[in-house]
């Protein structure tokens, strides 16, 4: 039984995963508003009409995440607290046909690309004039900023293929006039994400085009910072190097994702690339853009990881000195490339192993932050928090990485504002500061 009034053509939008499906609920939630629709992102009022739950299919944890959540709000339809339920991205991609069957509760499913269909399910037009179009999540100030969907690379242990298809490229010209909207909103960040950032232009351009599209997006009046997530080791463009040390606009920051050490890991996790290729590139990087900080994701535990292949990694992160690291347990996915391979690293193991590089990591992580004491940082706000502004550096991504703490009562700043900051002491993932100079 019904236990509030629901309001009619109400949607609540709940997002999981990462900033990719942020995106794509960005996009659907301006087509629904388009179509007189009104339209909330994870509201906590349980008063919406229909829920559309967009999911992550990408390793067992967030399989399971997006599952619970499917339960969740399922329960909330048999108590009469919506209506319509219905469950989009990657999960609903990949187990579609299983998920039908174990939760009757969901009216309807849909894959990563069936927006359109989603739509007219629920007697609405998709409007192609407003590609580009999107309704933010984020503070005003920053956006994700997807440039490509899909993938084309072979990584044996990654699912993403499975659920979100080959390469597809935007057009530059699309980018640019998106980019150019949200600078007139006030978005002063673009943070660029793409399953693979570096793969860019290649399918429809045939040759790689990240380098140029900087270059094009960093010339637009207002925005201030460009910052790179997602980037491919193997074929990385050496350009994109070049455009990043010559536009001040662009930070220096590199995300990354390396996911092992050893050749003989990386070769079983088919990434083409060898461990001197990868030191390599990373010595490279460096040199032509002196300051940068990269970001990386490695796996522990994957098929056939010795004891001997991890403690050679264990001292690769310890010469490497990442600025920015994250380790994920290595999860056994079915249909991909390593599936036939003998899950052979106990669990126990695999998170023991991701321990020992975190701790090593944060070790890294604090010694680096303390060479930062006594300079003055640019420093982006993003939000209060109790008696604190909250801000971040160019060096650090919205969500994942370190952030700047700055005492309200030392004066004031106002959230999406640039400000130098005196960096007065650091932990391993944060810094404090004082206000030395509000920029706008």
């Amino acid at each position: 039984m019904r236990t509030k009034t629901l309001r009619k053509n109400k949607v609540n939008v709940v997002t999981l995963g990462c900033a990719k499906n942020i995106f794509d609920s960005e996009v659907m939630m301006a087509q629904l508003k388009a179509n007189q629709f009104e339209v909330e992102h994870e509201s906590e009022e349980k008063d919406a009409e229909i829920v559309i739950i967009n999911t992550c299919g990408f390793i067992d944890n967030a399989k399971e995440q997006s599952i619970n959540t499917i339960l969740a709000w399922a329960r909330e339809k048999k108590k009469g607290n919506v209506d319509r339920l219905i469950v989009v991205g990657c999960l609903s991609e990949r187990y579609k046909p299983e998920l039908e069957k174990d939760i009757p509760e969901v009216d309807s499913f849909f894959g990563t690309r069936e927006l359109p269909r989603l739509l007219k399910t629920l007697k609405a037009d998709y409007k192609h004039e407003l590609v580009g179009e999107r309704l933010l999540t984020t503070p005003t100030h920053y956006a994700y900023f997807k440039v490509s969907e899909g993938c084309n690379r072979p990584c044996s242990f990654c699912a993403i293929p499975l659920m979100r298809g080959g390469h597809i490229s935007t057009p530059m010209e699309q980018l640019v006039e998106s980019a150019k909207k949200l600078a007139a909103q006030g978005t002063k960040e673009l943070v660029l994400i793409a399953q693979d950032l570096t793969y860019y232009g290649l399918d429809i351009y045939k040759e790689r085009k990240l380098a140029e599209l900087l270059t094009r997006l960093a010339d637009l009046e207002g925005i201030d910072w460009i910052r790179l997530q997602y980037s491919f080791p193997s074929g990385f463009p050496m350009e994109v190097l070049d455009v990043m040390r010559e536009r001040k606009n662009i930070c220096k920051y590199l995300d990354m994702p390396l996911q092992h050490a050893t050749t003989k890991m990386l070769q079983s996790m088919r990434r083409g690339i060898t461990r001197e290729k990868t030191d390599a590139l990373i010595t490279t990087i460096r040199e032509k853009v002196p300051g940068i900080a990269l970001r990386t994701t490695l796996i522990c535990g994957y098929p056939g990881e010795t004891k001997d292949d991890f403690e050679e990694m264990k001292k690769w992160v310890e010469q490497m000195r990442f600025d920015r690291l994250g380790v994920f347990t290595y999860s056994h996915e079915e249909n991909t490339y390593a599936h036939h391979l003998n899950d052979d690293v106990p669990e126990k193991t695999k998170k023991k192993r991701a321990e020992e590089i975190m701790e090593i990591q944060s070790q890294i992580s604090y010694e680096l932050n303390q060479a930062k004491v006594g300079k003055q940082l640019k420093v982006l706000i993003d939000r209060i928090e109790g008696d604190y502004y909250i801000g971040r550096t160019e060096f650090d991504s919205p969500e994942v990485d370190n952030e700047v703490i700055i005492p309200k009562s030392d004066g004031y700043l106002r959230l999406g504002d640039f400000a130098t900051i005196f960096i007065e002491s650091a932990e391993q993932y944060d810094l404090t500061g004082k206000i030395v100079l509000q920029e706008s």
